[in-house]
């Protein structure tokens, strides 16, 4: 009965995105599912709109960005968290935390009135920050969760025999954790390259990710070259989060048990 039920709620996720995908194909001249035909000209028409590449190349450099910060910044925020214990601990993970608890829309605004304050414009480099904060929670607890089963006595180990802290955690701790590492900077990409309510808020007039090109199209007859488009948006991230899988798998999360 629970596999039942997990097949039930897995397929209705999956629906919606079947839907897209189908409707992609369709060979009509208007939005229709099930597809009337075959085709792959609705493909050939969304890579044709010069605007809609640009937005996604734009995404793909923004997203690399902000997965690297993340990575490197939830990084060292899971080893405190993990391998220390001091007061304030708890707060501070909270803290870090808070992106997940707070709706995002509430984060944006508080960014852009934030920076507004400050001085500085819609840029880029204001996107990214506010990127950095709603995907680096993500790759504190996976990388938490990795540096978890990995035995600190090895790192002192090596620290005894002579090498420093650095050095012993970039050769012995930091490839056990490789796992937590890689799926926390991908996760953190496919976070901040699906965003739309921070980036509405951050994104310059002349500079759009894809997803808000996308949504400031809600108002206008839904065609199927945008479907396409939104089917590619599917497959892309599909295909990370199946590359994870592929190469990492789902208990490589928690990192080598210690012989």
């Amino acid at each position: 009965m629970l596999r039942i039920v997990t097949y039930m709620v897995i397929g209705l996720l999956l629906l919606p995105m079947a839907v897209v995908l189908g409707t992609s194909f369709t060979a009509a001249s208007f939005v229709s599912f099930p597809p009337q035909g075959f085709t792959l000209r609705w493909y050939a028409v969304a890579l044709a709109k010069q605007e809609f590449v640009d937005s996604f190349v734009y995404s793909l450099v923004i997203a690399a960005i902000t997965g690297v910060i993340a990575t490197a910044l939830g990084g060292l925020v899971a080893v405190v968290l993990v391998r220390f214990r001091f007061t304030g601990r708890e707060a501070l993970d909270a803290f870090f935390m808070s992106p997940l608890v707070l709706p995002t829309i509430v984060i944006g605004i508080g960014i852009l009135q934030f920076f507004s304050q400050l001085g500085f414009k819609a840029t880029s480099t204001v996107l990214i920050a506010g990127h950095v904060i709603i995907t680096t929670p993500y790759a504190i607890r996976l990388i938490g969760a990795s540096l978890t089963g990995v035995d600190p006595v090895l790192e002192r180990a090596a620290r005894n025999l002579g090498a420093a802290p650095l050095r012993a955690f970039a050769e012995i701790t930091l490839p056990l954790i490789r796992p937590g590492v890689v799926a926390g900077a991908i996760f953190a990409f496919i976070t901040s390259f699906d965003n739309v309510t921070i980036s509405i808020f951050l994104a310059t007039p002349r500079q759009v990710t894809l997803p808000v090109r996308i949504f400031n199209l809600w108002d206008q007859p839904l065609e199927p070259w945008l479907i396409a488009i939104s089917a590619m948006v599917i497959l892309f991230t599909v295909a990370l989060i199946a590359l994870i899988e592929r190469t990492i798998g789902l208990s490589g999360l928690y990192g080598q048990p210690a012989k």
